[in-house]
């Protein structure tokens, strides 16, 4: 992983992987080189949908949520693709199963992680409707409560999610999972290789950005270092620059929540939290109003942004999960099935 103050380190920790892309001997026929080239250039659109127009952008639910769509339709590119190459699978090298079933554990636990942090920031917004609530009162005593859900609500959201802290690990073998695999005398498996590579790199992206997001700290935001000879090198190398560098910058200025919503919420109740502690009778100032009004507005758009959010990792949590049901059951009925291969990091060879 990259720090702010650290230099950066290799991408790939195990060796160059280009060299592995063109190895000597078997050649792309017209008709697979245009396959490859329709996934790469629907990745690459894809990539340049989540580059944003103005910083505001960055780290915004909406943002996060199209970032969260876009992998799990390039992980389902993946699968149909596999299906329409029609490898055989029935000679390959069994550690590249395992590796795949390691490395699809690796996803559901991000998912898992990025998941539980969702919840956390949900039960924190129960804490503001309950605040919003007691603020509608005109009695001291409701104010008194609502102060408290509010000191509540700050205490929550800045404490730690142990579960996040650990996405850290599971990036650093992501990483190491980027190691393109050795593929001879099979223009299929060059095809599919280069194609899973490019959605690899998208996986790594979107996760170390949501674990910066998620974990308040730019300890676990990758540079990673992509090659031009991919058509969709620009566009990532784009995307990577604007985003890291915009997390950087919210870090290095003292800021521990990033996430757009989320601070305008935190903002509204830095405001009202000493107004309210003093309160005997009601709130009765135009702009102490505008205040509480402008609270429940930031509260229902976090809801609203978080609940979306949640429904993208869940989808993405099953489409890696229904590949590693497809494996296992192909396993134990001993079918040949594509799948497979949707993840690895060895030298198997593929053979057609």
């Amino acid at each position: 992983m990259s720090r702010p103050q650290d230099p950066q380190r290799s991408f790939f920790p195990f060796g160059n992987p280009f060299r592995m892309i063109s190895p000597k001997g078997t050649k792309l026929s017209p008709q697979m080189l245009a396959v490859l080239r329709a996934f790469e250039a629907t990745l690459e659109e894809r990539l340049k949908k989540l580059i944003p127009q103005s910083k505001d952008e960055i780290l915004c639910l909406s943002w996060m949520t199209l970032a969260m769509q876009t992998l799990c339709e390039s992980h389902n590119d993946i699968k149909t693709l596999i299906t329409d190459l029609e490898l055989p699978v029935q000679d390959w090298d069994e550690k590249w199963i395992d590796v795949y079933l390691d490395i699809s554990v690796k996803l559901l636990d991000i998912c898992i992680a990025f998941s539980s942090e969702l919840s956390r920031m949900n039960q924190g917004y129960l804490l503001l409707k309950c605040a919003l609530h007691n603020l509608d009162s005109a009695s001291s005593k409701q104010f008194v409560r609502a102060c408290s859900s509010l000191d509540g609500w700050r205490k929550h959201i800045g404490s730690k999610n142990h579960r996040i802290e650990k996405c850290g690990s599971i990036l650093d073998n992501l990483v190491g999972s980027l190691d393109l695999p050795k593929v001879k005398k099979s223009a299929k498996g060059k095809v599919l290789m280069q194609a899973m590579y490019g959605v690899k790199v998208q996986t790594v992206f979107v996760c170390s950005v949501f674990a910066a997001a998620f974990s308040g700290s730019t300890k676990n935001l990758l540079d990673l270092d992509v090659a031009d000879i991919y058509s969709w090198a620009p566009a990532f190398k784009n995307l990577q620059d604007l985003v890291n560098e915009e997390i950087r910058v919210r870090f290095s200025s003292g800021r521990f929540i990033v996430l757009n919503e989320l601070e305008v919420v935190d903002s509204s109740v830095k405001e009202l939290y000493p107004i309210i502690q003093d309160v005997v009778d009601t709130i009765e100032t135009e702009s102490h109003v505008k205040i509480v009004v402008e609270l429940g507005r930031a509260t229902e758009k976090l809801s609203q942004g978080l609940d979306l959010l949640t429904k993208e990792v869940d989808g993405f949590f099953q489409v890696v999960l229904a590949g590693r049901d497809t494996l296992l059951s192909s396993l134990r009925s001993g079918a040949t099935v594509n799948d497979r291969i949707l993840w690895g990091n060895t030298d198997a060879e593929v053979v057609n």
